[in-house]
């Protein structure tokens, strides 16, 4: 009974010691990212449009909450920012310069809804010269209104065509109501 007992501790102690190896193993590691902020400046004048999505439970029960600044003016260039925050930690973890540090393991999609007229360019790469996406420019067409979803996947195909091909797992992915008006 004794030998039993003592090969049931070595095969649970086994078991325990790979669990806990690959809980600590960063590439498994989920990211919680419960903020996402879109930042498009304008080049030029014009007003700063500020794009959030806010969902502190994570999966939980409670619905995120989505918030725009404002509209974009037509055939305005403006050059954007994601910020990424994990705020279910004080202070709260800033994921962007994680994402940032391993850019070979992420990138941001940028996905336009029909009859939105904007169009978006990568402005930043990782380390092979893939895009990576924190950083963008989006040019505001004529005048027009639907969806912009914004999809960071961990461990994408690179290089790809966009988000069907590129595979991996979503991070956050969030779909903005934008609408492009008549500067005044």
């Amino acid at each position: 009974m004794s030998n039993l007992r003592n090969f049931a501790t070595v095969i649970f102690t086994a078991v325990l010691f790979v669990s806990c190896v690959n809980d600590s193993d960063p590439g498994l590691e989920d990211e919680v990212i419960t903020t996402m902020t879109v930042t498009l400046e304008p080049e030029g004048e014009g007003t700063t449009v500020t794009l959030q999505t806010l969902d502190l439970d994570g999966k939980g029960p409670d619905e995120p909450v989505i918030t725009k600044s404002g509209d974009l003016a037509a055939g305005v260039t403006y050059n954007g920012s994601i910020e990424l925050l994990n705020e279910t930690v004080d202070p709260a973890e800033n994921m962007t310069e994680e994402v940032e540090e391993s850019d070979l393991e992420h990138q941001v999609f940028y996905t336009v809804g029909t009859g939105l007229d904007v169009t978006t360019t990568y402005e930043n790469f990782d380390t092979k010269g893939d895009p990576l996406g924190t950083e963008f420019t989006l040019i505001a067409g004529a005048v027009s209104s639907g969806t912009l979803t914004f999809t960071l996947r961990h461990e994408p195909t690179k290089p790809n065509t966009g988000l069907v091909d590129a595979e991996g797992e979503t991070d956050i992915e969030v779909a903005f109501d934008i609408e492009v008006i008549e500067e005044k």
